[in-house]
């Protein structure tokens, strides 16, 4: 396509506009700029046991991994719920038992843990699909009614499912099972990743509804969208042959040149609803600044009245693994996987996962 019908497309709002770096525009959140001396966030206990309710036996339930958080501001702190993997299984990704950690924070930064996990596999309704793998990878938002919802990825070894968990405490969650359903073709589909749309009332993100519905952004792979009327059931958006409508892509020689994957909830803003998600760098064809197959974080804004309407999104990640231990670990191509986003004392806190090892912060101005 030539720049004179690209230019007609983007004037007329068809073509998505690229924001580079060095491009600074309103719809963005950041820069975002990690405090000197403070990070990891969250490292591995290996002193930390737990009964597991499965089988009765005691477990170090992070002894190798913290990681992937999401976050959340509840009575002037900030909370945040992280992937904690014990040392049990085959050493290897996705081999060990994950469950779901609380810390809280007076700053943002340094956290204190509950001495048990929050969510994990039990003997419950929901065993078949936490068994052993875990719980795993969690986003976190308000609902109107001051009830927390959780969208959480469960892991039996075999498939993966987005399941949804409320609370009023941030402690006792209900589980309700996968987002999608458990019937048809969504009920045998792989998936994960999932964050709900959100609007910003003081420190809390509040999902909000656009043309009377709640909408959530999921996927690994490509980034899809979902439809709910109560937060719990969820309907995928499809297009005329019955199939769910792709809003994200990979893109060839960029960062998500391998595929983009869902990240924090997104905002809805003045500019439009501002996502944040995860980009995996494509092992060839890729982003050349980048090593292969690494995590790194971009933006994108879809229309205010249309989540399935992409305006811009950035050419460049506007997170991505820098520090050691964001290089080191257990996913050795380095990640910084963003999960947890929070406006809090009038910044915005950007929590992520590390090389799938640990939890890291970086920090931006509202």
């Amino acid at each position: 396509m030539n720049r004179e019908w690209m230019s007609i497309l983007v004037l007329a709002g068809i073509w998505p506009v690229a924001v580079s770096r060095s491009q600074p525009v309103d719809w963005q959140i950041g820069p975002f700029v990690r405090p000197p001396g403070s990070n990891p966030v969250i490292t591995p206990d290996k002193n930390a046991l737990f009964r597991n309710p499965v089988d009765g036996k005691p477990v170090r339930r992070e002894a190798l991994h913290t990681f992937n958080p999401a976050a959340i501001v509840r009575n002037g702190k900030v909370y945040v719920l992280y992937r904690a993997e014990d040392d049990t299984g085959e050493m290897q990704i996705g081999g060990h038992t994950s469950r779901l950690g609380l810390a809280e924070s007076e700053d943002g930064i340094h956290f204190s843990r509950r001495s048990e996990p929050v969510l994990y596999p039990d003997n419950d309704a929901q065993k078949d699909r936490e068994w052993p793998g875990g719980c795993e990878d969690p986003r976190i938002v308000e609902s109107e009614d001051d009830t927390y919802v959780l969208t959480y990825t469960q892991w039996n070894r075999k498939k993966t499912d987005v399941a949804i968990a409320t609370s009023k405490d941030l402690i006792n969650w209900i589980k309700h099972g996968p987002a999608l359903g458990t019937e048809g073709k969504y009920g045998a589909l792989s998936y994960k990743s999932a964050a709900m749309v959100t609007q910003v009332e003081g420190s809390r993100l509040i999902a909000v509804r656009i043309g009377g519905k709640y909408w959530m952004y999921w996927g690994e792979g490509t980034i899809r969208l979902a439809t709910s009327d109560d937060l719990i059931h969820w309907k995928p958006v499809e297009d005329t042959n019955g199939e769910p409508i792709v809003v994200l892509a990979k893109r060839a020689g960029r960062f998500d040149s391998s595929f983009p994957e869902a990240g924090p909830p997104p905002v809805l803003t003045q500019k439009g609803i501002l996502v944040l998600y995860n980009g995996k760098n494509a092992s060839g064809g890729g982003d050349p600044s980048l090593a292969p197959n690494t995590y790194a974080a971009g933006e994108a804004v879809f229309a205010a009245d249309d989540p399935s309407k992409l305006i811009a999104r950035t050419d460049e990640p506007v997170i991505k693994p820098e520090l050691p231990f964001e290089k080191t670990g257990q996913y050795a191509a380095g990640t910084t996987f963003t999960e947890g986003l929070v406006r809090f004392r009038n910044e915005w806190f950007l929590y992520y996962g590390s090389a799938d090892s640990m939890a890291g912060v970086a920090i931006a101005k509202a």
